[in-house]
Formats: C-alpha cells, sequence, structure tokens
C-alpha cells in the first residue's frame, strides 16, 4: 500500500495543508482531505503511515454520524464524485476524503481525560494538580481519574508545541458562553464513546475535540472526532495502572522518537519501514476493534 503525503485535486482552490488534512475550497462548503501524513509533538514527520488517511477518515464518520444527536458536527456527506471532476485524483482521495461544512476553527483544543497520561501525569508529577485542577494525592501513571475532567489546551502551529491552559484562561480567548458550552458538549461527547469502546474492550484514556463556529450554523465539532491521531486507545483487558499502556495509536511513533532522542522541533527523522508497518497495524486494528462489526 502506498502512503499519501499530499492530495493534488485539479480544478479546486485549495485552502491549506494542515498537520494531516488537506482543505480543498467548495464554495459553500468544505473538501477535506485526510493524508497519511502523521504528526507527533507537533511536528509533521517526513515518513508518511500507509493507510492512516482511511482509518481517519472511517473512524471520524462514524463518529460524527453516531453523536450528532448530542452536538452538531461539520460532516455533510463522504461521497465526493461530485465535486472531484478528475478521475485519477477521485481515485485517489474518494476513500479518505468527505464533504463539511465551513466553519472558523477556535484557537483552543478541547481535552477530556479519564486516565492519568501524557503530559497531563507529568503536570500531576510537578504540580498535583492538571490544567489547574486539583486532583487526588497519591495517583499512579495512567490511573483512572475520580471523574473526566476537561483539560483545554492551546491550538499549535506546525513547529510550535500545543500548551495545557486554565479553564479560565479559555474563557478570556473564547468568552465564557462559549467556554462553558465546549467544556459540557465535550465531557458528554467523552462518556458516551468511553461508554461504547468499554462494550468494544477499548479504553478511552483521553481525547481531544475541536470547534468552529459559522454565521448559518452556529458552533459546531469540527476537523475529526474519537481517532487514533487524536485519542488514546488502551487495551481494556490489560489496563494496568502505573505503567505504560499498550496502545492502538501514535503513542506508537511518540515512544520510539523519545527512543532515538528526538528533541520535538523540526526536522523529524525519518521512520524506520518496522515503525511504519507497525503503526500502520496499529491504526487498523482500532479501527477493527471500535467500529467493524
Amino acid at each position: 500500500m502506498l502512503a499519501m503525503h499530499e492530495s493534488n485535486i485539479p480544478g479546486l482552490p485549495l485552502l491549506t495543508r494542515g498537520k494531516v488534512r488537506d482543505i480543498y475550497d467548495l464554495g459553500k462548503s468544505l473538501l477535506m482531505v485526510a493524508t497519511d501524513r502523521i504528526s507527533c509533538f507537533d511536528v509533521v514527520l517526513p515518513t508518511a503511515i500507509p493507510g492512516k488517511g482511511r482509518v481517519l477518515t472511517d473512524m471520524s464518520t462514524f463518529w460524527f454520524r453516531n453523536t450528532c444527536h448530542i452536538f452538531p458536527n461539520h460532516f455533510e456527506k463522504l461521497d465526493v464524485s461530485s465535486v472531484v471532476s478528475d478521475r485519477n485524483a477521485l481515485e485517489k482521495v474518494k476513500h479518505r476524503a468527505m464533504i463539511v461544512k465551513k466553519a472558523i476553527p477556535l484557537p483552543v483544543e478541547a481535552v477530556v481525560r479519564g486516565y492519568l497520561s501524557g503530559s497531563a501525569w507529568t503536570e500531576y508529577e510537578q504540580h498535583g494538580a492538571v490544567c489547574g485542577i486539583e486532583l487526588p494525592k497519591g495517583l499512579r501513571k495512567c490511573d483512572r481519574l475520580p471523574e473526566p475532567i476537561f483539560t483545554p489546551a492551546t491550538k499549535a502551529q506546525q513547529g510550535d508545541h500545543d500548551e495545557n491552559i486554565s479553564f479560565s484562561h479559555m474563557k478570556e480567548i473564547v468568552g465564557k458562553a462559549t467556554a462553558e458550552e465546549i467544556r459540557r458538549v465535550s465531557l458528554h461527547l467523552y462518556t458516551s464513546a468511553e461508554s461504547y469502546a468499554a462494550q468494544r474492550g477499548i479504553i478511552i484514556a483521553d481525547t481531544k475535540f475541536e470547534f468552529g463556529a459559522s454565521n448559518s450554523f452556529g458552533l459546531m465539532l469540527i476537523d475529526e472526532a474519537l481517532t487514533p491521531d487524536s485519542s488514546r486507545f488502551w487495551l481494556a483487558d490489560e489496563y494496568e495502572p502505573g505503567r505504560d499502556q499498550a496502545s492502538f495509536d501514535k503513542q506508537y511513533v511518540r515512544d520510539y522518537l523519545d527512543s532515538v532522542g528526538f528533541n520535538r522541533t523540526p526536522p523529524a527523522p525519518e521512520l524506520p519501514d518496522e515503525v511504519v508497518c507497525r503503526t500502520t497495524e496499529k491504526y487498523m486494528e482500532a479501527l477493527i476493534r471500535l467500529i467493524r462489526e
């Protein structure tokens, strides 16, 4: 399987190439193409992961369709043949693209954590709190939290780094009412997805959502939802607090980069074939375990 580093669709104006997605302007809507690029520590790696964009599209579509009763999202449809006229381009993007409503992305990430891992664990070790939320003493790495917590972050541009912020700071950025609505919705989305995943033997340790706003549709969930790029997925029957967990997400790539001494600033090193193949397998297993019958 060949990896798609970037898309090229004749006749459609390219708005932006993000860390993973290429966005084209359709006038009233957008065409969002999930490439196989992968970013870690907010740095886009030079090596792509074959099939990754298809997994992200399938999984996001599943969650968008199954959570729209909780909160509106930007998903419109998967069939892009009406807007991609070039046959070669259509063949390359048809399984990794969706048409979505236009929205202006808000400059924050809505992170929900049910378990103490990643940057939250580092912050807890140092301060006994995460994003200003005091947590019980004596928690171990990867412990389940007494209840899920909302821990917003700034949204990094390529080459920059996300920064955890307090909810008070988030209110200053997007406004009190919007911040409170995003927190409420994010916690609801997480608890609903966590309950579903538990039935499939998967723990959703944490996840991040992105929101956007438009004059026509108001506040919406955008970008992606509950994918291996935006979440930590752990195998429930192997879960043991106090240590790192076996995961079905890009933590595997982060761990490899740490093992070779990557300093988390561009340029990132190439990934060896073994890491690329194993990452593809992990993404596919997440998809199969969570949404395939």
